[in-house]
């Protein structure tokens, strides 16, 4: 088992910085001119470690019983009216990928409502000073610098398919004595609604100190 104290700091010295970026430097990055770019710290045969850095996103969130494709229309609804100028400067702004999904862990039994939180992230021209929501349920705010356990998979993103890669992700950290946030994860897209091949997941969990890749090489 391979712990990584030190090394994410040294790492950031020899790579480019994570930032928004052009999406040609992430392969899975093919329908936005803009993507999240990230540093990858080390990855093993089922989940990868990765470094982002602080950037904005525009936010807003809903409250659902379980299924997440319900809050997911009418949340992605109202983000897409910021970009396409709903915002005090009637400005138009560039879609960029990924697409989030803050999963929040279900309270209160079978009939209790779920709370979800779907983000856009804002392109490298706005990162600086976005321009205001007009509508009071959208909100822009930061990430900090974090790093990310992170499972990939294809297919169409749904509730089930979310929570089994999910489940199958926390397992597995969960083997290796991993520490990361609990209470939530994170959902996160790259395609079109209109994509219909090669799509492209993950699942995301927050590490709250050094992250753990055992039987991995360090990325240089």
């Amino acid at each position: 088992m391979i712990y990584l104290p030190g090394l994410v700091g040294f790492l950031l010295v020899l790579t480019a910085e994570a930032k928004v970026g052009d999406s040609s430097q992430v392969e899975f990055c093919s329908e936005t001119e803009e993507c999240l770019l990230f540093d990858l710290i080390c990855e093993t045969e089922t989940y990868e470690v990765r470094h982002y850095d602080s950037v904005k996103w525009v936010s807003t969130e809903e409250t659902y019983y379980y299924m997440m494709e319900f809050a997911s229309y009418k949340s992605f609804r109202r983000l897409f009216d910021y970009i396409t100028g709903g915002n005090e400067n009637g400005q138009k702004i560039n879609m960029t990928t990924p697409v989030v999904m803050k999963m929040h862990e279900k309270k209160g039994g079978f009939f209790a409502t779920n709370r979800f939180t779907m983000s856009f992230l804002l392109p490298s021209d706005c990162q600086k000073s976005p321009p205001k929501p007009t509508d009071e349920k959208v909100y822009i705010h930061d990430t900090p610098d974090m790093n990310v356990y992170v499972r990939s998979y294809g297919g169409w993103m749904t509730t089930f398919s979310d929570r089994k890669h999910a489940d199958s992700l926390s397992s597995d950290l969960d083997l290796v004595n991993a520490n990361y946030e609990q209470g939530f994860h994170l959902a996160v897209g790259y395609n079109s609604p209109m994509t219909m091949f090669n799509r492209h997941n993950e699942v995301w969990f927050l590490a709250e100190d050094d992250p753990v890749c055992p039987s991995s090489e360090e990325m240089d």
